[in-house]
């Protein structure tokens, strides 16, 4: 049986059942962005289709097994096509940016500037909750896009750690702590080619390897912001046919999604 079989499983076996049922309350939407990455290619008949972390994707750069997890936690899943404003991003308890593009990815990126970064603060200050997923140095764009993680104390430095040569994935491992405050003590999982992170209140490191932050958490007003420096949970390096089984990132990802939900419900 795949392990991903095995997980959605566990998932009705572990609480998370009773979990799903609860009322989904302002934490019942998840909205994830399509305007800062919006990548497209053609399909097998030569016409543009969306691709790259997004729900509905299913092969290995989807984040449709991530989306999955949404759903069996009774959360309704959105997109978001066009810049945020107070008004599309009302109803959303959760609202998550990944990999925002560069020149190379988009002939017209949307670059983030200072009247989106504003609204998605004050957005978050009302008690939104926001997940910056950002990438490695060659991978995204940092010099816009720290214009928003700035204001939550976060900078992404845009170096790429954890450099996995082959299938040597021992060299993309992080070990989650006992008492951590996400992920389930005890877990190891895979992370990639990430840009690590540079700090000031009110952000602080919920993770880090020696000197080098690679998450973070900021609580503004009623609302809170998660960060690391990689897509992390995109179906690759979730749906178990490529890692090794001691990793444990769709675990992790089901945390998170519990972590994020609860934040919204406050």
């Amino acid at each position: 049986m795949k392990r991903i079989t095995l997980c959605m499983m566990l998932l009705a076996g572990t609480g998370l059942a009773a979990f799903a049922q609860q009322p989904p309350a302002k934490g019942g939407t998840v909205t994830l962005d399509y305007y800062y990455n919006s990548e497209f290619r053609k399909d097998k008949a030569g016409n543009p289709e969306r691709w790259h972390y997004i729900w509905g994707e299913t092969d290995n750069g989807g984040v449709s097994l991530w989306g999955h997890i949404f759903d069996s936690l009774g959360v309704k899943r959105d997109s978001l096509l066009t810049a945020p404003t107070a008004a599309n991003l009302e109803n959303t308890g959760i609202y998550i940016i990944i990999d925002p593009d560069t020149e190379k990815e988009s002939p017209r990126p949307n670059y983030m500037n200072e009247k989106d970064a504003r609204t998605i603060y004050e957005w978050v200050k009302a008690g939104g909750v926001l997940v910056l997923l950002e990438n490695d140095s060659a991978n995204a764009d940092f010099a816009h896009f720290n214009r928003l993680s700035g204001k939550f104390g976060i900078h992404f430095n845009g170096d790429s750690r954890n450099r996995v040569q082959g299938r040597n994935f021992e060299q993309g491992t992080f070990h989650i702590p006992a008492g951590h405050e996400i992920f389930s003590p005890g877990r190891q999982v895979y992370i990639k080619e990430l840009s690590t992170l540079t700090l000031k209140a009110p952000a602080r490191a919920v993770y880090k390897d020696g000197d080098h932050v690679i998450m973070a958490v900021a609580e503004v007003g009623k609302g809170k912001v998660f960060a690391v420096g990689d897509p992390w949970f995109y179906n690759e390096y979730v749906d178990g046919k490529k890692l090794p089984a001691s990793f444990q990132n769709y675990e992790a990802a089901t945390d998170l999604a519990q972590w994020l939900i609860k934040a919204a419900n406050r």
